[in-house]
């Protein structure tokens, strides 16, 4: 039986989600191990003169624990 462990990640990119969500796996990978899902649980953007500036994510990852 795997144990499975689930940490929140914030990450950001000027590029769109889909690249923040990439951020957030990349280095969670640096320190976590064995990542076997991300799970988008928010999506966010700042906004700067009249467009959209940044997108942010607030993700799940979850990663077997040995």
């Amino acid at each position: 039986m795997a144990i499975l462990k689930v940490i929140e990640v914030l990450a950001n990119s000027s590029k769109s989600w889909e690249d923040a969500t990439n951020k957030a796996v990349e280095q969670a990978a640096k320190s976590v191990k064995h990542i076997r899902s991300v799970y988008v649980n928010e999506q966010s953007a700042t906004v700067k003169d009249g467009k959209v500036d940044e997108y942010r994510v607030n993700v799940k990852i979850t990663f077997e624990v040995n």
